[in-house]
């Protein structure tokens, strides 16, 4: 019997507030928009989650810029399963991994 296993990567994002059109359109559409993250598009594989400071958000939108960026649109759920991306805040110093 098969059963998903959960898996995660490490990246580093950028995290926004969304903007209050955003908000409104996701409203509604039935969506619950909360944040944005700018990340390097080849560290994003489609994966459904996103977890962030302890909490998942699944991404409902995804737009890509230029410069490689990738904008993921998130909003708050829970019982979230599935593969996922763990943003991490760049700080002033670096770090090496």
């Amino acid at each position: 019997m098969w059963r998903p296993t959960r898996t995660s990567t490490q990246v580093f994002a950028q995290v926004d507030s969304i903007t209050q059109r955003e908000f409104f359109e996701g409203g509604r559409n039935g969506l619950n928009p909360e944040l944005k993250f700018t990340m390097f598009y080849a560290d994003y594989n489609n994966e459904p989650i996103v977890e962030y400071n302890g909490a998942e958000y699944a991404v409902y939108r995804t737009f890509f810029k230029r410069n490689d960026q990738i904008e993921l649109y998130v909003e708050r759920k829970g019982g979230t399963n599935g593969a996922g991306v763990t943003p991490v805040m760049p700080t002033t110093t670096t770090t090496t991994t």
